[in-house]
């Protein structure tokens, strides 16, 4: 093995670390912008969003009153709904903001309308001050106006369309008001497509998955159970063959109450996202072959910085060769990859032959007689 090299770039400049790369992106929030990102780097982008979005705001609006409450504090927070206040708390992670937005809201009282939105609040690390048990904003308004809002500042948070009245309740009784408003999440856009991703990750086919929201790790694990593939992923993932990343420590709970360890940036930005990606491929020490480093993913392999056009089938001999470092694999163990149960010694033949053909080195995989294959490896 030969330490990690140099990646390639393309010809605008930019770095192909991910060249070969299979990456899922399971949000549908933002989803253009990572694969937009991603594939810039070379890797090859699967979409299967776990969650639709429902969209009720503006993203720029939701930051912008979010970084106005950390710097001037609020008396009083109202909490309307559970997974709009997670909304709320994911979009702050997205941009940086999650744990100043938190110690924000610990020096304010929080009112929580109902046990679902004071599930919320204890799982993002507060304490509510009051639970209004009928999970209506009327008991809400109206135990805040008897106890009196006048001179207070008072943010409400929203989660889907309207208000229910309590802006306009506390404006006239004297508070200050400030409203944030919060998408919400729905259904998947493309369910068969959600179920494809979890079992293609089981399968393999998948190098690394990323994740932009809680509510959406969560979702994707569920389809996981759905489909039967959930113990596949989890031995995947702690062998090595997959990479979990998550925006965010709020986005990467679901993924570690469930005993997997995803990577988290130290900067909860997508751009931050995409480069721990990279950082992490890049990392990886390539085989240093005869006709250059040698590096196979799950779903491809790059060979002097140039993608290889692989069959399924030549990739997973291709695997092998690697995975032996120079030593012999033994031509049973081509043949078992080969599709059917073929034991003819020349259908390995055949097989070699178009893979070496495939990597446009004719020297770089070696027959051994009697014994089998290996690659070529560089003298250091």
């Amino acid at each position: 093995m030969s330490a990690p090299t140099s990646s390639t770039t393309n010809e605008q400049g930019i770095d192909q670390t991910l060249a070969g790369c299979v990456v899922l992106i399971t949000a549908d929030r933002r989803s253009a912008e990572l694969t937009a990102a991603l594939t810039r780097r070379g890797a090859s982008v699967r979409h299967a969003a776990a969650l639709g979005m429902v969209p009720h705001i503006d993203d720029a609006a939701l930051v912008a009153g979010t970084r106005d409450l950390i710097a001037d504090p609020p008396d009083t927070v109202v909490v309307t709904t559970g997974i709009g206040f997670r909304g709320w708390i994911e979009a702050a992670d997205a941009a940086g903001l999650a744990e100043p937005l938190v110690e924000a809201l610990r020096g304010a009282r929080i009112v929580a309308r109902g046990p679902k939105a004071r599930g919320a609040i204890q799982a993002a690390g507060l304490t509510p001050d009051w639970v209004a048990e009928s999970e209506t904003s009327a008991e809400v308004a109206q135990v805040l106006l008897d106890e009196g809002v006048t001179g207070l500042d008072i943010a409400v948070q929203h989660h889907g369309a309207g208000s229910d009245g309590l802006d306009d309740a506390f404006r006239a009784a004297g508070a200050r008001v400030r409203s944030l408003v919060v998408y919400r999440w729905g259904p998947p856009p493309d369910p068969a497509a959600l179920a494809a991703s979890v079992r293609a990750v089981a399968a393999g086919e998948i190098d690394a998955v990323a994740f932009t929201s809680a509510p959406g790790a969560a979702a994707w694990l569920a389809a996981a159970d759905e489909q039967g593939v959930a113990d596949g992923i989890v031995e995947r993932c702690h062998d090595g063959a997959v990479l979990l990343a998550a925006v965010g420590p709020v986005t990467a709970a679901p993924l570690i109450e469930r005993g997997l360890t995803p990577v988290v940036p130290d900067r909860g930005r997508l751009g931050s996202l995409v480069r721990l990606i990279v950082n992490h491929y890049g990392g990886l020490e390539a085989l240093d072959t005869i006709a250059g480093p040698l590096r196979v993913y799950r779903g491809a392999a790059v060979l002097g910085g140039q993608v290889l056009p692989l069959t399924p089938t030549g990739l997973e001999i291709l695997r092998l060769l690697a995975h032996a470092r120079g030593s012999v694999v033994p031509r049973d163990r081509v043949l078992a990859v080969l599709p059917g149960d073929s034991r003819d010694p020349h259908a390995a033949e055949v097989a070699i032959a178009r893979l070496r053909d495939a990597t446009g080195s004719r020297g770089l995989i070696r027959t051994v007689v009697k014994r089998g294959y290996r690659l070529e490896l560089a003298v250091s």
